[in-house]
């Protein structure tokens, strides 16, 4: 699966690294980091990311979905 966070939306609450710390982190300078893509084996902690990110920054798609 592939994870996509909007920059321009994501304000670093940090729910999503409380979520999925394997693929969401902070950088030396608090700014958020994450690894674009991911094996189905941690999509329910991705999708739990995404559905706590209170600016609804976090996009997930299937590897093969059509962009």
């Amino acid at each position: 699966m592939r994870i996509d966070v909007d920059m321009n939306l994501c304000e670093s609450h940090g729910q999503c690294v409380f979520a999925a710390p394997d693929v969401f982190s902070f950088d030396d300078e608090d700014t958020l980091t994450y690894t674009a893509v991911v094996d189905d084996t941690r999509r329910d902690a991705v999708a739990r990311a995404a559905a706590t990110c209170p600016v609804r920054a976090i996009l997930i798609a299937d590897n093969n979905a059509v962009s």
